[in-house]
């Protein structure tokens, strides 16, 4: 049987009945009729103690919803300059109150018609066999399945596709860099056939036990991973047999309705960016449509008190969570903030705000809350709207928020000035609080935890020196020159973090206290999983100031991944830097594929 929808009533959320067919025992055909007596009895109370608690129960909109200041963003309908009890508290008031009362004996008149006929259906199915009710339930299900699969068929809106420039440039006149082009391609070869060969479908690849690998960001099933995120590198490479064989894979493996809880953050930028990038590149319908319905599975992580969405979401059920580390249950700022450019383009595309309305809910929410010192700090609990922990980072927890906030503004082709704006206080609270010059010279950002600063940056911080060049055009005062400068800085100290390496390679974070400088201290923090953020700012460096030392610095890096993380069966991060005989980690990453292999083909 169909159970009500939701019902929204005095502000609450009432759930639907479950009157579905009790549970049979396997070894009997049919109840007693003393059997069916007892179960009918314990239904009409269950439904009566429903149906009391419904009217009897105090009604929820004299009460208040939120105490946090956010009532404009999160209930639009609240009105906080009447009626008012206490301050700080919000009273909901409708338009008209007598059409406010005729509403809600309307939806109780539903309700109560809906659970009488509930409870016939329920008589009627007490007289039926075991087998009788399993064949309805069964028809039931296949009926289900063949409206999802309607829905998932049902065409979306023709877009125009922008216009991508660059895509077909052509070879480059110079005979070296062209040679080193090839030697970045044919790396990407290696990766993508030992892949194929050895981890097809599976989300990532070990290449030395040579079988197929993944991690809780991705849960349970294999969405490979590796193929949707690596599309575009592909196509931008000119490997278009290795594209159709990866657009093959997702026309007819691909699967998001699984029992599988994954990630939010890494679904999005991996597979969703993976899919729009690769439909804005070829076209490919099934990119976008895939795209969309994996979209359509993440918008259950957003049903939070606040908006702000859980870390992570079960693709068929819908329940969402956060990780069990971070600060007093919170999400991670570097996670909810980074989900705007994807879900933009998915409102473009589809035609439906849904996507665009949750993550201009977030920033909305952001710009109301206080900042310690200017800085946002890196978690957020979702369910009160207060941060957690007074952490603030420009690498993990934090760093993409910052980008895209930056993006946001050039993709909306300089616009959105509410996303410059947001960028620009950020990086002034940031100069002033985390970047520090060492006494070698060196500039680097810090991490501020608790009111102090913490002289430690890490790999992924380095791609903010890239994120400086690019943000200069358009900052504040006419300081151009001293955001194009300060990128240069980090991109010097994030190649000296590397080149103070055995290995050539940098380490996982490094710090800077009395006279070690740019190096990592403990053994935990020595470790290289083919990360990109370096290689992106020198490439951002280069194409700002055609200065040819970054050109180098990108090649050098890639020789010695060649070197020391090229296996038989792929890539490899290793566990040590500072090691010239270096252990492998036995783990091909798919952003290695889809970003540290990307960026020196664009050079």
């Amino acid at each position: 049987m169909t159970t009500p929808a939701l019902l929204p009533l005095s502000g609450r959320r009432i759930p639907p009945l479950n009157l579905g067919p009790p549970s049979f025992p396997h070894h009997r055909a049919t109840l007693r009729l003393s059997e069916k007596f007892i179960l009918l009895l314990i239904l009409s109370a269950f439904i009566t103690l429903c149906f009391g608690a419904f009217f009897f129960l105090p009604d929820s909109s004299k009460h208040k919803r939120f105490d946090l200041g956010l009532e404009d963003v999160l209930i639009p309908h609240v009105d906080a300059s009447k009626g008012a009890k206490n301050p700080g508290v919000f009273l909901i008031h409708g338009p008209d109150e007598h059409r406010h009362r005729e509403e809600e004996e309307r939806l109780r008149n539903k309700i109560r018609a809906d659970h009488e006929k509930a409870l016939e259906e329920a008589k009627e199915k007490l007289k039926k066999s075991r087998e009788e009710i399993r064949a309805e339930i069964q028809t039931e299900k296949n009926k289900v399945v063949q409206e999802m699969k309607t829905k998932e068929k049902k065409p979306l809106p023709p877009v125009p596709i922008p216009n991508l420039i660059g895509i077909d440039g052509g070879d480059p006149e110079d005979n070296d860099i062209r040679k080193k082009r090839e030697k970045i391609k044919e790396m990407m070869k290696h990766a993508w056939d030992n892949y194929r060969i050895y981890g097809w479908g599976h989300n990532e690849l070990r290449p030395i036990a040579r079988k197929g690998h993944s991690t809780n960001i991705f849960g349970s099933s294999q969405m490979g991973a590796t193929i949707v995120d690596a599309l575009d590198t592909l196509y931008i490479m000119g490997l278009h047999d290795e594209f159709r064989d990866g657009q093959k894979w997702i026309e007819h493996n691909l699967d998001f309705s699984v029992n599988s809880e994954v990630s939010v953050f890494e679904v999005n930028i991996r597979f969703i960016g993976g899919l729009l990038a690769a439909y804005y590149l070829s076209g490919e319908e099934i990119f976008k449509i895939k795209a969309v319905q994996l979209a359509e599975k993440l918008l259950p992580a957003f049903n939070t008190p606040t908006g702000i969405p859980w870390a992570m979401v079960n693709l068929k059920s819908g329940v969402g969570r956060n990780w069990g580390w971070a600060s007093a249950g919170s999400s991670i700022l570097a996670e909810f903030g980074t989900l705007h450019m994807e879900f933009v383009h998915l409102s473009y595309l589809t035609g439906d705000p849904v996507y665009y309305k949750k993550v201009m809910h977030i920033r909305k929410l952001l710009q109301k809350m206080d900042r310690p010192n200017g800085l946002y700090p890196n978690y957020l609990n979702p369910r009160t709207g207060r941060w957690g922990q007074y952490h603030t980072s420009v690498g993990g927890l934090g760093d993409s928020f910052y980008e895209y906030l930056l993006k946001a503004w050039l993709m909306s082709d300089k616009t959105d000035h509410e996303a410059r704006k947001m960028y620009d206080d950020a990086i002034e609270a940031i100069e002033k609080h985390l970047i520090k010059k060492s006494r070698g010279g060196l500039t680097f950002i810090g991490e501020w935890k608790n009111g102090h600063l913490e002289k430690k940056m890490g790999h992924l911080a380095c791609f903010a020196g890239g994120m400086f060049a690019l943000g200069a055009d358009g900052s504040r005062m006419d300081k151009a020159g001293h955001y194009l400068e300060l990128g240069a800085e980090i991109a010097r100290t994030c190649h000296e973090s590397y080149d103070r390496t055995a290995l050539k390679l940098g380490p996982e974070s490094f710090k800077f206290d009395g006279a070690v400088e740019a190096v990592a201290v403990r053994q935990a923090e020595k470790y290289y999983i083919l990360r990109p953020e370096v290689i992106e700012t020198y490439w951002y460096l280069w194409r700002f100031t055609h200065d040819p030392r970054y050109r180098q610095w990108g090649w050098e890096a890639a020789l010695a991944i060649e070197k020391y993380c090229r296996v038989s069966g792929g890539f490899s991060g290793v566990k040590d830097v500072y090691s010239s005989t270096p252990t492998h980690d036995d783990v091909q990453q798919s952003f290695f594929l889809a970003e540290t292999l990307n960026v020196p083909i664009r050079t």
